[in-house]
């Protein structure tokens, strides 16, 4: 199977640089319906779904590659390749930490990088403040996998936030429930106990990178931003005003605005 089939790679829009956008843990690809629109005028937009998620080939996932963030960035890699790079990789989620290794492996196929929501570990550990304690994320992890579909329903809209956009909480919840539960357990695993702090030091200086944390994010604190930002190397934190851990749907305009600037700032290198 072509690697378009394999991760529902979309595109759309026209101009010099591509920008490719990938989701997070439980999404596809539709959650970047509020954002792209905004780029598809002077820019090539690549959308796609992480392999064992949305209308990707489930058949394609493999437990042993995907038992580590590493093979997704093999993946993606694979697609950038498809596709045809460099790119302005923007990830959310455990995908900016997908898209960081995939940026280590090959810095040549990135012009930059605009990780929303990221976190590099989401236990803390002595002055590191990742959000959870390893008894929560063992409690979380247990949970999941005892009940996919109820620990879907009750932590899909905490992970949502936005209070006064509940519709947001509930299409979230049913984009998790969508999924196949045993890959996502499998993905839930390696998505809450992967550590990549040491992977910071790692990543090439000439790939820029825009860090947007949350003002509010009980998954990603807006500790994880300044720590990221104290480590790597000529990289810009911007907070987003937001409740919630999905600011490219709840908060999408904020999120456009300061991607925008960003990539003002990278078009005299391109």
């Amino acid at each position: 199977m072509s690697v378009r089939l394999r991760n529902n790679v979309t595109v759309t829009g026209t101009g010099p640089i591509t920008l490719l956008f990938a989701h997070g843990f439980g999404c596809d690809q539709v959650v970047w319906r509020f954002m792209t629109p905004a780029f598809e005028d002077r820019y090539r937009v690549v959308a796609f779904d992480l392999t064992g998620s949305g209308n990707s080939d489930l058949s394609a996932h493999d437990r042993r590659r995907h038992g580590s963030l590493h093979g997704y960035a093999d993946d993606l890699l694979e697609i950038i390749d498809e596709v045809g790079g460099p790119v302005v990789y923007v990830g959310h989620s455990v995908s900016a930490m997908i898209g960081m290794l995939a940026a280590i492996k090959a810095p040549e196929r990135f012009l930059a990088q605009v990780m929303i929501a990221p976190s590099p570990c989401y236990i803390d550990d002595a002055d590191y403040r990742g959000g959870f304690s390893r008894g929560d994320i063992e409690e979380l992890i247990e949970t999941m996998d005892a009940n996919y579909l109820g620990w879907s329903s009750s932590m899909a809209p905490v992970i949502m936030g936005a209070p006064n956009l509940p519709h947001l909480g509930i299409e979230l919840t049913n984009s998790f429930c969508r999924n196949d539960p045993a890959i996502a357990r499998h993905f839930g695993r390696v998505t809450f106990l992967s550590d990549h702090r040491a992977d910071l030091a790692h990543v090439p200086a000439q790939v820029p990178v825009l860090i947007l944390q949350c003002s509010d994010d009980l998954i990603a604190p807006r500790a994880v931003g300044d720590y990221l930002q104290r480590r790597l190397a000529g990289s810009r934190l911007q907070e987003v005003r937001n409740v919630g851990h999905c600011p490219h749907m709840s908060a999408p305009q904020e999120c456009v605005r300061l991607t925008r600037e960003f990539l003002d700032t990278l078009e005299p290198r391109v």
